[in-house]
């Protein structure tokens, strides 16, 4: 483990920046809209636009991987969302939002690719759990001090929109400074169509997808819902932060049992516990303590059940090919996000804010 943070420290901390400005982004996007009378339904449609993005960073990327290298390729695409973020506040538009949308989540989707490409390179079929999970942590880390930071100024002001734009500006220069980034040589990956990545890994594949669902109601929806639950903006803060937190408590350890067991029993043990607790939020969602709980505990299982996938996927792939099944991932990922927000908005407004639980009991007893 110390071996991987040695190699990719600067990536490390370049993608904590990104998850600071990232994760207050969301949440503020959701809080301001419900102050601008945008409804879920419409909320939702602009959420889904960040999912429509990642679709199309998940298959450029790798492209550009081979032709500019993983630095170049990282610092290009958070400039890019830089200038994606601090629109928001000078559009205030649905239309104009979903298009921003859409091009953060082109941005973040080619990010990740670069992140799990690099970590990949760095980890062998013994450590890769753990190195996965560390980077895990590390985005949850940035994304729970993200939501803390909603506190310090007004959401119907432009200071938090200013805020998150110089996070991710300054995300880029650890890697650009470093003499000893160690980033994956520039070489030709291999390329690996869909049909073969699921051929090779069905359960990974079909595990991404409906995980992709389940990310997208929980950190694309829950502003709307704590919103629309009639939390304030402090106790919705708290709630997102509580996502988080289980995912980050709970991310290590797991990712160190998977390297020790079968990853298989693993992945069915966490969706079992993460529906259960969704059935509880189901009936129990009034009260707000039980709430928080459901949210720790559906961020802990929920988020480390990534890192498993892609760790249970890559453990059948040669180096030259996990580039290209980064992207792979992430493509399946973002179809199956991509219509979360949509349908959970709609169900939201049209049968009642607790559609928010039980499309995330669907999808993880799926």
């Amino acid at each position: 483990m110390l071996h991987v943070l040695k190699q990719t420290w600067a990536l490390m901390l370049g993608v904590l920046l990104l998850m600071l400005g990232n994760g207050l982004q969301g949440t503020l996007l959701g809080v301001r809209g419900s102050l601008e009378q945008i409804d879920s339904g419409t909320m939702g449609f602009i959420m889904a636009g960040y999912f429509v993005g990642f679709l199309g960073g998940s298959k450029v990327t790798p492209w550009l991987l081979n032709l500019v290298g993983h630095v170049r390729v990282f610092a290009a695409l958070g400039s890019l969302v830089s200038a994606a973020f601090i629109m928001y506040a000078a559009i205030i538009d649905p239309i104009a939002w979903w298009v921003l949308r859409v091009i953060v989540g082109f941005c973040f989707s080619g990010i990740y690719v670069v992140a799990e490409s690099w970590l990949n390179h760095s980890a062998s079929n013994e450590s890769r759990g753990q190195a996965l999970s560390l980077y895990l942590v590390v985005q949850m880390a940035g994304m729970i001090l993200g939501q803390l930071l909603l506190n310090i100024a007004d959401p119907a002001g432009y200071d938090l929109f200013i805020l998150i734009t110089v996070l991710v500006s300054i995300s880029v220069a650890p890697m650009l400074l470093s003499s000893s980034s160690n980033a994956p040589l520039q070489s030709a990956a291999r390329a690996m169509p869909l049909k073969e990545l699921i051929r090779t890994s069905p359960l990974a594949c079909f595990g991404i997808l409906l995980l992709g669902g389940i990310y997208a109601v929980l950190y694309a929806m829950s502003p709307v819902y704590a919103t629309e639950r009639g939390l304030s903006i402090a106790q919705t803060s708290y709630f997102i932060t509580a996502i988080f937190l289980g995912a980050l408590v709970f991310q290590f350890p797991i990712g160190w049992l998977s390297d020790k067991i079968d990853r298989r029993l693993l992945i069915i043990g966490i969706t079992a516990v993460g529906a259960i607790v969704a059935v509880t939020g189901v009936h129990l969602g009034e009260h707000y303590m039980v709430l928080m709980v459901c949210a720790v505990l559906l961020g802990g299982t929920a988020n480390p059940l990534y890192s498993l996938l892609v760790a249970y996927a890559n453990d059948y792939l040669a180096q030259d090919q996990m580039a290209s099944a980064a992207g792979g991932l992430l493509f399946i990922n973002g179809v199956g996000a991509m219509t979360g927000p949509v349908l959970v908005g709609y169900a939201m407004t049209h049968l009642g804010i607790e559609w928010y639980f039980i499309t995330l009991f669907i999808l993880l007893s799926a």
